[in-house]
């Protein structure tokens, strides 16, 4: 047996050694630009990343980077360029990182010991801000980095503690895309594409996934998650990170922002922001956004800020939450056929160096993210993840922008 282990080491990491560089696939990372008169937003295919939004002020002005608000326009929080969304992982970085996961599965195997594969080669956006990104196989946080399906145990790969949060450390928001489609015209549209196979940070099954982001209307944005399982069922919960500020991504905090959501009931986290499986309801709550309130106005009553999942009121394609900045005229409509969305007040941005040289401090934006609920493969009483193979799982968005 021994012998056998020995052998089987040591095939792995020929395999590394002379396979590794070239399994490694070269693409291209581009930027894209949809533009409707004075509206435009640019896409990058590396995590399928939202990189600007440009809108007209009440006044109908266009400036990127000037410091008073009502000029700006660029209303989400992002990098300078592209560069700082990557980091180009090298052979050698992909041997290390091969080395200690096939290192991991043979100790595990022989039942030596448990070692967990800790080399990251790609930068997790400079703090795991996911700034505009495109987040999966299962947005949020798994509890205990694992679940169960149809009787067998999946674990996966934990970069949240104990827990996997936005599809591991290398979730779709840390891979190339492939651009299918690129159409100009009255309605721009770019559609991107990603294979995500069987395993990849645990998840079971080969997955096909395509988002596609379009400017629909007048001051409209829509993205389409779409993803279909091959073989195995699997569960699926795509979120789109943006961080929102209508102000100007550089103009100071989102606190005297009014918020909207339209939800009375929220899942209460324990101490690790994972849901204790019950369903609360908002009224009498410091997360009561029922009506329209300042976020200011009760921030102060909840700790660390709001990072919380409401359950939408209604089902299908309905209202979701609505956000006005009194400073600029700008509000934004946010739509979604999704059963919930993440509420999140950027609580943890840390002097983020932006675009422009813009610093983003402590509620610097703000995210509403639409999706299922968090940590639902462990708790059978929330709407289930589970998609079948010949299932479609589809997420619809639309972001409708007045001023």
């Amino acid at each position: 047996m021994a012998r056998s282990q020995a052998l089987l080491f040591l095939s792995l990491i020929a395999f590394v050694l002379l396979g590794s560089s070239s399994a490694i696939p070269r693409k291209t990372v581009g930027i894209y630009e949809l533009k409707k008169g004075n509206f435009s937003v640019k896409i990058t295919n590396w995590g399928a990343t939202i990189l600007s939004v440009i809108l007209p002020d009440s006044e109908g002005n266009i400036m990127q980077y000037r410091t008073s608000p009502g000029n700006l326009a660029d209303v989400v929080l992002g990098y300078e360029g592209i560069r700082p969304y990557i980091v180009r992982f090298t052979s050698l970085n992909a041997l290390i990182h091969y080395f200690c996961l096939f290192l991991s599965f043979f100790l595990l195997w022989s039942r030596v010991q448990k070692v967990k594969a800790n080399y990251n080669f790609v930068n997790v956006q400079n703090g795991t801000t996911y700034f505009g990104a495109l987040v999966g196989r299962v947005g949020n946080r798994i509890s205990g980095a694992r679940f169960v399906l149809n009787g067998t145990a999946y674990r996966l790969y934990r970069n949240d503690g104990t827990s996997s949060i936005h599809g591991g450390h290398r979730g779709f928001s840390f891979v190339i895309w492939t651009v299918k489609e690129v159409v100009d015209g009255e309605f721009p549209y770019i559609k991107l594409y990603y294979y995500s196979f069987n395993k990849e940070q645990g998840f079971p099954g080969d997955l096909d996934v395509y988002v596609t982001y379009k400017i629909s209307g007048a001051y409209e944005l829509s993205v389409t998650m779409e993803a279909t399982p091959r073989t195995k069922a699997t569960p699926v919960n795509l979120l789109q990170h943006s961080y929102w500020n209508l102000g100007g991504h550089s103009s100071g905090t989102i606190l005297s922002n009014t918020v909207q959501i339209f939800a009375s009931y929220i899942t209460p986290l324990n101490d690790q922001l994972i849901p204790t499986g019950a369903i609360s309801s908002v009224s009498g709550t410091p997360y009561d956004f029922r009506n329209p309130n300042t976020i200011e106005s009760r921030i102060n009553y909840v700790k660390g800020g709001y990072n919380m999942n409401y359950v939408v009121d209604g089902h299908g394609m309905r209202k979701v939450a609505v956000v006005e900045d009194h400073r600029s005229g700008r509000g934004m409509e946010l739509w979604a056929n999704q059963p919930a969305v993440q509420f999140y007040t950027a609580y943890y941005l840390n002097d983020v160096e932006g675009k422009g040289g813009a610093i983003y401090g402590r509620y610097a934006g703000l995210c509403l993210e639409t999706q299922g609920f968090p940590d639902a493969v462990n708790h059978p009483q929330f709407p289930s993840q589970i998609v079948n193979p010949g299932e479609v799982y589809k997420h619809d968005m639309l972001f409708k922008f007045s001023f």
